[in-house]
């Protein structure tokens, strides 16, 4: 599945973003992508209260919105960098299966 979300932010890169963004712009995007997903959770979840604009009706939405914008940034970062996340996310979950069995 991350493999076919890799193979659609390229292909929409090369139809129409015409180029990536170089690896240190995109790590810049992502900090900024999280930093939006977290305002959104820390005044949907936690103790700060919105401002005027912060959220929208449907938070629901704007959450999802903030976390694929996320998606999209780390799927840029990895196709720039040769990594396959269908393969590093298998390999990570194998580690949470297998080093942190007992740990919670």
């Amino acid at each position: 599945m991350l493999q076919e979300v890799q193979k659609s932010v390229d292909d929409w890169i090369r139809e129409i973003g015409k180029r990536y963004f170089s690896e240190l712009t995109n790590m810049a995007l992502l900090t900024e992508e999280v930093g939006e997903l977290a305002r959104v959770i820390a005044r949907v979840y936690g103790d700060q209260k919105p401002k005027s604009g912060d959220l929208r009706d449907d938070v629901k939405e704007q959450l999802a919105e903030e976390m694929a914008d996320v998606i999209w940034v780390v799927a840029c970062l990895a196709n720039q960098t040769g990594i396959n996340l269908s393969e590093a996310f298998a390999a990570s979950l194998r580690k949470k299966y297998t080093r942190d069995r007992n740990r919670f």
